[in-house]
């Protein structure tokens, strides 16, 4: 007995099943995402800021200099149009200072001012505060250590070696 023609439908049908486990993986994972961002973002630690906001100013504390928007905009979930704008706000409240680029009078560096970085530092001990709580109430060490793994993996460049 071959079990040949057997092996397409044996493939499709496991096939199918890691699609599914995938996509309910998914939808797990961005459903605890939206549960969270909802949470936080009803907590009083923001101090008048946007949570889009905090993380333009979290992104730029990060930075080792200061950064075009098209580089800041690779680690924000916003459109161009729509950095460019929250940009401007913030530095029209003095949080971001914008100066040309030496190297192409079109572009504009971007960092944070001493204010800026001080608002983030303070939102930032809040806002960590409560990821921590509420990653901690339910989730172990080993847990988080894994989440994290996990998490780092399915961002990766998969050209990457691990």
């Amino acid at each position: 007995m071959s079990t040949a023609p057997d092996a397409p439908a044996v493939t499709r049908a496991s096939s199918r099943g890691r699609t599914r486990l995938a996509n309910e993986a998914w939808e797990a994972a961005f459903t605890a995402h939206s549960t969270l961002m909802r949470r936080f973002a009803e907590e009083d630690v923001w101090a008048g800021l946007s949570m889009r906001e905090y993380d333009v100013l979290y992104t730029l504390s990060k930075c080792d200099g200061p950064q075009r928007l098209g580089d800041l905009g690779a680690h924000v979930l916003l459109s161009q149009p729509g950095l460019s704008r929250l940009v401007d706000r913030l530095v029209e409240r003095g949080l971001i200072s914008r100066c040309v680029d030496p190297t192409d009078k079109r572009a504009a560096h971007l960092s944070l001012t001493d204010e800026g970085r001080a608002i983030q530092r303070t939102v930032g001990r809040a806002h960590g505060a409560s990821v921590a709580a509420a990653m901690t109430a339910r989730l172990t060490d080993e847990e988080l250590t894994l989440l994290e793994t996990l998490s780092r993996k399915l961002i990766s460049d998969p050209e990457e070696t691990p």
